[in-house]
């Protein structure tokens, strides 16, 4: 589940047009954008602060810090400098919890997503000879395989670990479900743990995760979904008044009406995705714990709503129950 600053990142991101969409279509851009973040909470005092600057349009430094009376040393610090050229990305860290070090990697195999079809026409025609020829999938440019890792190392402590992965995804251009694949090893730990997401439809997304534990022969399965609430697609200020007289006698509509209200259905047509309303989110586990959580908004006010069932525990079946509103202007 984000948070609501996983959220501002993510619109950060957009704005700024750092790898929004996969397709590293916007790494020309020259734009050093800034973001500033802070959020306290009452009456415990937390206090979460965030420093985002685009050093270079593959470059990009990310500073957080948070402060709580419940941490044992009153706050941390995070400073994470990233670097993503499209064909590989590298993370380097230091955290003042245990001055903590640590570097990361993800390397794409196959074409350079940077000499990838850029524009609406490129990536119809690629897309029509990819099907023509059967490549689709990991075999041909829909999809895209990648393989990382990530080294840390703690100089108080005087203790490290590593783990790698790999992970299939879909492109844009794939003309199925988009669905993304991972796994991942930490070694050291004996930990596994496999990942299958895919979106069903429109509205839709299921996903599900596995973890296993070569030490102990602990596993966990868990299986959830997102479920969108769309918001219905307004009629433009002329639509109904072209219903009222169409077929009356004498009554002619111009063709620039007709054209502008065609053109407006057309772009709502477009950015539907973006008028989401609510979200539902819900997850289950091997021991049927269900843990349920609605995201809306109405008007600028923000709400988050979740609950977390036990079925199990007949005598005390709810676990928790959490409520959250925040006002956006």
């Amino acid at each position: 589940m984000l948070g609501f600053m996983d959220y501002v990142q993510q619109a950060f991101f957009t704005a700024s047009h750092w790898n929004p969409d996969n397709s590293y279509g916007h790494l020309t851009a020259t734009a050093r954008d800034t973001l500033l973040y802070g959020r306290l909470y009452l009456p415990n005092s937390h206090l979460e602060a965030l420093y985002l600057r685009r050093l270079s349009p593959t470059t990009q430094l990310k500073i957080s810090c948070v402060s709580s009376s419940a941490l044992k040393s009153g706050g941390s610090i995070l400073l994470l400098l990233q670097n993503d050229v499209g064909k590989y990305s590298t993370e380097y860290l230091y955290s003042t919890d245990s001055a903590l070090l640590g570097v990361r990697g993800l390397y794409n195999f196959g074409q350079d997503p940077r000499e990838g079809a850029s524009s609406p026409e490129s990536e119809a025609l690629t897309k029509a000879k990819t099907a023509l020829q059967g490549k689709e999938g990991i075999g041909g440019r829909n999809g895209r395989f990648s393989a990382g890792a990530e080294m840390y190392y703690g100089l108080l402590n005087k203790s490290g670990g590593m783990s790698t992965g790999i992970r299939f995804t879909t492109l844009p251009s794939h003309s199925g479900f988009p669905y993304t694949m991972t796994l991942t090893l930490n070694p050291l730990m004996g930990n596994l743990s496999t990942t299958y997401a895919v979106k069903a439809g429109r509205s839709l997304a299921l996903c599900s995760r596995f973890d296993f534990n070569f030490y102990s022969y602990e596993s966990e399965l868990q299986v959830g979904m997102e479920l969108w609430r769309r918001r219905n697609l307004r009629q433009t200020d002329l639509q109904w008044v072209h219903k009222k007289i169409k077929g009356r006698e004498g009554w002619d509509i111009p063709a620039s009406s007709l054209l502008l209200a065609e053109t407006v259905q057309g772009s709502d047509e477009e950015h539907r995705d973006e008028n989401t309303a609510g979200v539902l989110k819900a997850r289950v586990n091997q021991d049927w714990g269900i843990g349920l959580l609605w995201e809306g908004r109405v008007k600028e006010l923000l709400y988050t709503a979740g609950i977390l069932i036990d079925v199990k525990r007949k005598e005390q079946i709810f676990r928790g129950l959490g409520l959250e509103i925040q006002y956006s202007s």
